[in-house]
């Protein structure tokens, strides 16, 4: 995924009120930027740190900036969660991840369970439809060696999708779950069973049952965010 429009660096000064943030450019002149992501961001909002943002391409609109990337540690990390989804299938098309290969029709945000969407809908090539969830993942508590975890806060919504999935499953058709972690520097992947343990059972229940787990991870640069390395998952058993 290429960014449309070139990224300005700046200075985080501080997150606020979920969706916001401020950040003070290369001129001196602090701006509130969108900050698209809902989650707590529990190692990627320190402030002081540099990060990205990206101007808004139509002048209407009431944030002219949105937050797109942190430094951590040296390393670039994506904080937006409304990239994942075109990540993933930019990479399915391109056959990136060969577990979600030889399904020539794909589909996003299809209706599916009570009242749910599913991320990635894909069917054909003689094949029982495949339902593919996207977490976004930034988490990473400590560096050398620390995996990257999901989720950084209780997410009731994301346990939801995990039953429906199950029932997917179980009705015969197939269902996976692809954690994008939008950083390169880990190469692990586990939940976060001391922030949610509802989750972790959830996903254990849902493994159980035959729901599929993947974990990317990727290259992050103020030009793209791009599908590298698949991680190691290291998941509740």
């Amino acid at each position: 995924m290429k960014f449309e429009t070139p990224l300005i660096e700046g200075v985080l000064l501080q997150r606020y009120k979920r969706f916001m943030a401020d950040v003070r450019l290369p001129s001196g002149e602090i701006v509130v930027a969108h900050c698209a992501n809902s989650g707590s961001m529990l190692s990627v909002k320190e402030p002081g740190s540099r990060v990205w943002v990206s101007p808004a391409t139509n002048p209407e609109r009431k944030l002219r900036y949105t937050w797109e990337i942190i430094e951590v540690n040296g390393h670039m990390v994506g904080i937006n969660t409304s990239h994942p989804n075109a990540i993933v299938a930019d990479a399915i098309t391109a056959g990136q991840i060969p577990e979600l290969a030889g399904y020539p029709d794909i589909k996003r945000e299809q209706k599916y369970g009570k009242n749910s969407r599913i991320d990635i809908l894909l069917s054909g090539g003689g094949k029982p439809p495949c339902y593919v969830e996207v977490k976004n993942v930034t988490l990473r508590r400590g560096f050398d060696g620390h995996p990257a975890e999901f989720p950084d806060s209780v997410t009731e919504r994301g346990a939801k999708h995990l039953r429906e999935m199950t029932d997917i499953v179980r009705a015969g058709g197939r269902a996976v779950m692809v954690y994008l972690v939008q950083r390169a520097d880990c190469s692990r992947f586990t939940v976060c069973a001391d922030i949610d343990p509802g989750y972790a059972a959830a996903l254990k229940d849902a493994t159980a049952a035959g729901v599929e787990a993947v974990c990317y991870g990727c290259t992050v640069t103020p030009d793209a965010i791009t599908l590298a390395k698949p991680l190691t998952l290291d998941l509740p058993v």
